[in-house]
């Protein structure tokens, strides 16, 4: 009889994922995506730029104010810190255009916790400097008064604070409720709708006037304008950070 060993090579990667465990390569490839990820936030010094995103009590209760004239309904408050940070990157966009330097993009802003001294994206986002069909785009204008668009974080509805307001404080037409924004209040609250709803943990904002020049994520790219830096952050991001990032654009699917 003839009897023989047959080798046969087994992919270790099929092999963990049939046993429900991530292969090797993959967790080496989301270190290699988180520590990219630290080394910009390192060298952007976010954590050191930090501010509460909104005003709350010292149980995390976050404030509410009423807005509107014909149709009265209270929003969520911003830090006010978080809205000092954006007039004064702000200011340098504005500056910039009037003054024809063309020396930046927009802005770059990003919600986050910060767990063991890391920082852990919640949402990462941009307004550009120019308008669609204006030279200074509307998103940055007056933001000392109008509160309104205010560089996407404003109370309108389709700003960022408008519609998660309209989601976890009482008191909104259900047109306005979206799932975008109930996945925001899922990862930020205990508990909502409520006039002053609790936040899980502090919430965070960092937002930077983002430089033509500047060199992005990832560094072998070198010179990184505003929209591309914004794609790659959030596609490190996803990779990294796939149990928390709540940007829907941009996301790797799993």
């Amino acid at each position: 009889a003839y009897n023989a060993t047959i080798k046969i090579s087994v992919d270790p990667c099929a092999t963990c994922y049939e046993k429900g465990q991530r292969p090797l390569n993959l967790l080496r490839e989301l270190m290699k995506h988180e520590e990219i990820w630290n080394d910009f936030c390192s060298q952007q010094k976010v954590i050191e730029q930090a501010v509460p995103l909104f005003e709350t009590s010292n149980e995390l209760s976050v404030r509410t104010h009423e807005i509107g004239r014909t149709n009265k309904r209270r929003v969520l408050s911003r830090n006010k810190s978080m809205e000092c940070l954006v007039i004064e990157q702000t200011d340098l966009l504005i500056t910039d255009l009037e003054n024809s330097s063309q020396q930046y993009d927009g802005l770059i802003y990003m919600m986050f916790f910060i767990e063991d001294d890391s920082v852990k994206p919640l949402y990462i986002g941009k307004t550009e400097s120019k308008g669609r069909k204006n030279p200074l785009s509307a998103n940055i204008k007056k933001l000392r008064t109008d509160k309104g668009k205010f560089a996407r974080w404003g109370d309108n509805y389709q700003y960022h604070i408008g519609d998660l307001s309209a989601v976890s404080v009482p008191g909104h037409n259900e047109k306005y409720r979206t799932y975008k924004y109930k996945d925001w209040a899922d990862a930020l609250f205990t508990d909502y709708p409520s006039n002053n709803p609790t936040l899980k943990q502090q919430v965070y904002f960092w937002c930077t006037a983002w430089n033509k020049s500047s060199v992005g994520i990832w560094e072998s790219f070198g010179e990184t304008r505003l929209t591309f830096l914004e794609y790659l952050m959030i596609g490190v991001a996803s990779s990294a950070f796939s149990d928390v990032l709540l940007n829907r654009e941009g996301q790797n699917r799993v």
